[in-house]
């Protein structure tokens, strides 16, 4: 919504059908093209077939927002080798994937966004949560890495990383009061913020916190 607000034309994914087709009729009646393809990111065919489906709905993809993850309280010796391989391919490989796929028109057309949506577990680590830590530690170091190879060709990467915030996957949180989370709305204004800057400053991280933690 915060990107529609500013005339962004939309490519959505998510992996229910369902409630994807309901976001994307939310905007049935907005001045801007919508379109959206399901899929499930733990699954590499999935993956390449949201990308040709966005190259199939639009020319280009000029900004790109990595936002899909999962987070499993797991203690160390709880996270077997399937649920390691899940959480890496849809927090960081989808990520890493679009981003590749995505950016060669943005370094044809000199122009572009990516931004991957972090966490303040990119800077920290915490008991039960060692292979979201490690997923989100991984996207911070992909996109200051992204940030150095595509600088030169006018292309902007982000790591924006947001404490506990209030969704489904905060709601999963053990042992915090959901009450002071950080609301979503707050955080997509914060990325259409960073992303809408053309001159030559970048803020490259931006680490969201609360200002009460209970």
């Amino acid at each position: 919504m915060a990107l529609a607000n500013n005339g962004c034309n939309l490519f959505l994914t998510a992996n229910n059908e369902e409630r994807l087709q309901g976001v994307e009729n939310v905007f049935l009646n907005r001045d801007i093209k919508v379109s959206s393809c399901a899929g499930d990111l733990a699954s590499k065919d999935d993956v390449y077939k949201i990308i040709d489906s966005a190259n199939k709905a639009f020319d280009n993809i000029d900004i790109l927002i990595n936002s899909a993850g999962i987070f499993p309280n797991s203690s160390l010796f709880d996270s077997d080798d399937e649920a390691l391989e899940k959480i890496f391919s849809i927090n960081y490989r989808s990520a890493f994937i679009f981003a590749r796929e995505f950016a060669k028109k943005m370094v044809s057309n000199e122009w572009g966004r990516i931004v991957n949506i972090g966490s303040s577990s990119s800077y920290s680590g915490f008991s039960g949560g060692s292979l979201y830590c490690a997923t989100k530690h991984a996207l911070l170091g992909f996109s200051r890495a992204l940030h150095e190879e595509l600088k030169h060709h006018n292309i902007r990467s982000f790591c924006i990383s947001p404490s506990s915030t209030k969704s489904k996957m905060g709601e999963d949180t053990i042992g915090q009061d959901y009450s002071t989370f950080l609301d979503a709305s707050d955080i997509a204004k914060y990325v259409a913020f960073a992303i809408s800057f053309d001159s030559n400053i970048v803020t490259e991280e931006i680490l969201l916190k609360r200002m009460t933690v209970k």
